[in-house]
């Protein structure tokens, strides 16, 4: 399928690197059959967000990759860890935090995004560090911790290592790469976007994501997209009342109809 041709052509491009995969948990119909299909590729790393990934231990068992959940709450990385501990007798590989700054799907409510009231990713660093710390202790094992979402230059870095994160996660800033493989038309969104441009919108994976505004959004917001064919991938889509085929809108954008598809984009 085409997870495992992307996978393939990641492992011929970088042939010594790690190849990463990254799954939505609950809002995808056939969660279970991707992971699957990327454990026996021999992929080095699984991270799954959107919900909080309660099974991927079993479904990487007696396997190589390594597993790590997006949270974005000290109270969310304690759930997970303990679930994992208590029905796997495993500690996650890796935890990322992603903060309300971050680009696509967020964890945290509209309200929260739309007036300012969520936490930083700094101070939500420092709740997951202290939430996992029993964990680790049981374990003998420290679980590094990822920090993304908002991590644009040298200092950002260096502000989250200084917080005591691992290392950093960053999308938004590479986009405009040449080693991207999005469209120009993509790329041009990004580097021509002002600030103002930025919305947060309703998804039909149902979480709040931020995007860049242009004609798709303006019409989204107006309830203008018909559903043409259900592709059936979201278990939290129904074609009837979904305000946009996801699927579509993401493709469009990044083969280059940036006007009338969405472009996700960090703050």
């Amino acid at each position: 399928n085409g997870l495992v041709k992307e996978i393939r052509k990641a492992r011929e491009m970088s042939p010594n690197g790690i190849i990463g995969v990254n799954f939505l948990t609950a809002a995808v119909n056939n969660y279970v059959e991707l992971v699957t299909a990327a454990v026996k590729e021999k992929v080095d790393l699984i991270i799954s967000g959107a919900g909080l990934p309660k099974n991927l231990p079993e479904l990487v068992k007696n396997s190589t990759t390594k597993i790590a959940p997006i949270v974005s709450s000290g109270k969310a990385a304690a759930t997970i860890s303990k679930i994992w501990d208590r029905n796997y007798n495993y500690l996650p590989d890796a935890i990322i935090v992603e903060g309300p700054e971050a680009g696509g799907h967020l964890g945290f409510h509209m309200e929260e995004l739309l007036e300012n009231k969520s936490q930083n990713l700094l101070d939500i660093l420092k709740d997951v560090l202290e939430a996992i710390k029993p964990f680790e202790a049981k374990y003998n094992r420290k679980i590094p911790v990822i920090a993304a979402g908002g991590i644009f230059t040298g200092k950002d870095i260096a502000d989250a290592l200084h917080s005591g994160a691992s290392g950093v996660q960053i999308a938004t800033r590479f986009v405009a790469t040449d080693e991207c493989d999005a469209h120009i038309n993509f790329k041009k969104a990004y580097v021509e976007a002002k600030k103002e441009d930025l919305r947060i919108i309703k998804s039909p994976v149902g979480l709040p994501g931020r995007a860049i505004y242009n004609t798709f959004v303006e019409k989204a917001e107006k309830g203008l997209h018909k559903i043409k064919k259900c592709y059936r991938c979201l278990s939290t889509c129904d074609p009837q009342t979904t305000p946009y085929c996801i699927t579509d809108a993401l493709i469009d954008s990044v083969t280059g109809d940036t006007e009338n598809g969405l472009v996700f984009a960090g703050s």
